[in-house]
């Protein structure tokens, strides 16, 4: 069992847990992700890893309620315990394999879209824990459903907030202020976003004009987290992937992200579930290779 230390909404139907996961603790890295599951018969839920203490083992978990294995999560209490907590699982950000010397001479920039501040997060402070300082943009709906602001700002080289209404920080959408950013004379080697898929994409359409090699992380579309579901299959140039397995941070500028959104929403229905394996053949799975 895996007990919960700490509990809290950080706003509505967005939840922040810190769990006592020993093996976890001590190998994840910035860009992995975890599959929790409350019992025996739970759901199966693959959650990205937002924080790590490697001294008190300890795991923070940031998940949205949408569905209603998330919703019995939210119910969870500090003392609560999961049956399950599997991982480290993905591969880490390659930003990890890369010296401290080399990062420095690059200018990073980040951009997190709602929840997909938390797995930004981690990665900053990598980061910032490295000597390297990188801008990070952090976009929400509204006020009220910005995360983690406090904590990104002491890790980010310059922290840039903006709401679609305007009620906080800039005004707009995340690609206005790459644009406004650029027309200031910022220039960037690399963009990491991670967030909704239409905001990846959009961020992607915009980096690739301006010449900005972007990296996204594509676990808004896994379900499974082992490869075998098919949900998370992913055209990445003229290659099949699957984000659980393979990713989940992939070249955006390579990312057919069409057809990862038709999938999306297809994958939601049995009978879009059969004809998607129908369509997909040997290939609608990751780890068999095929349907049974």
């Amino acid at each position: 069992m895996y007990k919960i230390v700490k509990a809290k909404e950080l706003t509505t139907n967005i939840y922040l847990m810190d769990v006592e996961a020993p093996r976890v603790a001590k190998y994840c890295e910035p860009g992995q992700f975890v599959i929790v599951r409350m019992d025996e018969e739970g759901e199966r839920i693959p959650l990205t890893i937002c924080d790590y203490d490697r001294e008190k083992e300890t795991v923070t978990i940031v998940f949205q309620t949408v569905g209603a294995g998330t919703k019995m999560m939210a119910e969870l209490k500090e003392g609560d315990s999961f049956h399950d907590f599997v991982g480290p699982l993905g591969c880490p950000s390659e930003l990890v394999n890369e010296t401290p010397e080399a990062l420095k001479a690059k200018k990073i920039l980040f951009v997190a879209g709602g929840v997909g501040a938390a797995p930004v997060y981690p990665q900053v402070k990598w980061l910032h824990e490295h000597g390297v300082a990188a801008d990070v943009i952090v976009g929400s709906k509204t006020k009220d459903l910005l995360i983690l602001e406090k904590e990104m700002e002491s890790v980010a080289g310059n922290l840039y907030v903006t709401t679609d209404d305007g009620s906080y920080g800039r005004s707009g959408m995340v690609t206005q202020v790459i644009k406004d950013l650029v027309a200031e004379g910022k220039q960037y080697d690399l963009c990491v976003a991670i967030g909704p898929m239409i905001m990846m994409k959009f961020v992607c359409l915009l980096t690739k004009e301006l010449n900005i090699p972007t990296i996204v992380s594509l676990n808004p579309i896994m379900v499974d987290g082992t490869g075998m579901c098919g949900a998370c299959r992913v055209t990445v140039g003229s290659e099949v992937k699957f984000a659980c397995v393979d990713g989940p941070e992939f070249d955006g500028h390579k990312v057919n992200f069409d057809e990862a959104m038709r999938r999306q929403q297809m994958y939601k229905t049995d009978e879009g579930k059969a004809i998607l394996k129908l369509e997909e053949g040997d290939t609608h799975h990751g780890g068999c290779g095929h349907c049974e």
